[in-house]
């Protein structure tokens, strides 16, 4: 591969921000909730570079043909690898692409076939882009990306209130909030010189159990649920990302509710169980899609626990990402954590977002 840009290149990060930030000179894209992808080609040589830096090739191959069509013969594109399902992105079918056997690969390519968006330009030709202003490097994206079904340009703003709209409105076709960039930013390798702004909401939940951390006997997530219409307590995701002395003490705080936890424990038979084929129901002790070594094995405990946590989105009937715990609630009764309390976003068609 001869270009002016080689991977691997770590992408340009954001920091967060709790509102849309409206000085002079930001454009706005929509936050797209998929898998950050620079794409590097020379010709018919195309490397798929993930955010850890580990090539995401293997697992889309239908996205390194699309991109022959639509790239220009040598450049380097930073974007986002997403998987759209009806009127919106589906991240767990984006999940399921990462899977060691290659016929199950091209069997979800056809099926569930990924699309990549393109939101900025760091090569082109023998040209490196990187210190140009995002302004320039904009510009010159537009001019050379050839748009396709499974090719496409992210939408982009100037105007605050646009981008405010976009916030509200599209979170219902999947996407997770709005990106801001100063018209003058060169391009940053792993620096946080963005802005984003994500929805949070809060929701009280069950804990039903916890996973040891990695490190010793301190505990590593919260494992969260909420009682679905049939009265059944579905498992929704983990809270995690306490201080280490904070996991020393959940050990102690946790110790009376795991006696006899196990009998009538209403995830008693996913002891052992693993992932579901559709990757919808995913279960407390199921095998790690990314690491297959990884220890997922779970310590039951009497659901009579409630936490409040703060949370970006559900994908599905889960938390797309990790929760935040917030406090204890002993005020509420484990049986009135329900799917009700939670926010669902107004849907939105994903056409209307890809067309810019």
């Amino acid at each position: 591969m001869d270009l002016p840009v080689l991977p691997p290149v770590k992408p340009m990060l954001a920091k967060a921000a709790t509102k849309l930030p409206t000085a002079d000179g930001l454009f706005y894209e929509p936050k797209w909730d998929g898998f950050r992808c620079i794409v590097f080609r020379d010709g018919d040589e195309v490397e798929l570079g993930s955010r850890n830096e580990r090539p995401l090739t293997r697992y889309f191959p239908e996205v390194v043909e699309a991109v022959k069509a639509a790239l220009p013969e040598r450049c380097v594109v930073d974007g986002e690898i997403v998987v759209p399902a009806g009127d919106r992105l589906h991240f767990e079918a984006l999940l399921q692409r990462i899977h060691p056997a290659a016929s199950r690969v091209a069997l979800l390519a056809e099926q569930t076939p990924a699309t990549f968006v393109a939101f900025d330009l760091l090569a082109v030709g023998d040209e490196s882009l990187m210190e140009q202003p995002f302004e320039r490097r904009r510009a010159r994206l537009t001019e050379v990306v050839r748009a396709t079904d499974r090719v496409h340009t992210t939408a982009i703003t100037r105007d605050p209130e646009t981008a405010q709209r976009w916030f509200e409105q599209f979170e219902g076709a999947g996407l997770d909030g709005v990106v801001a960039k100063a018209a003058d930013l060169p391009y940053g390798p792993d620096q946080r010189l963005m802005t984003k702004v994500k929805h949070v909401r809060t929701a009280d939940c069950v804990v039903a159990g916890f996973r040891w951390h990695k490190s010793g006997p301190i505990v590593g997530s919260l494992l969260l649920g909420l009682y679905n219409a049939d009265g059944d307590l579905q498992h929704i995701g983990v809270a995690a990302s306490f201080p280490m002395a904070r996991r020393a003490e959940l050990v102690e705080e946790l110790a009376p509710y795991r006696a006899e936890a196990l009998d009538g424990h209403p995830w008693q038979d996913w002891a052992n169980a693993q992932t579901g084929a559709d990757g919808e129901h995913r279960m407390p002790g199921a095998q790690s899609r990314w690491n297959s070594g990884k220890d997922l094995s779970w310590v039951p405990l009497r659901p009579e626990l409630v936490v409040e946590i703060k949370y970006d989105q559900l994908e599905g009937r889960r938390l797309r990402h990790t929760g935040q715990f917030l406090r204890w609630r002993p005020d509420r009764e484990p049986r009135s954590c329900t799917y009700d309390q939670l926010d669902v976003p107004v849907r939105y068609d994903l056409a209307e977002v890809l067309a810019g």
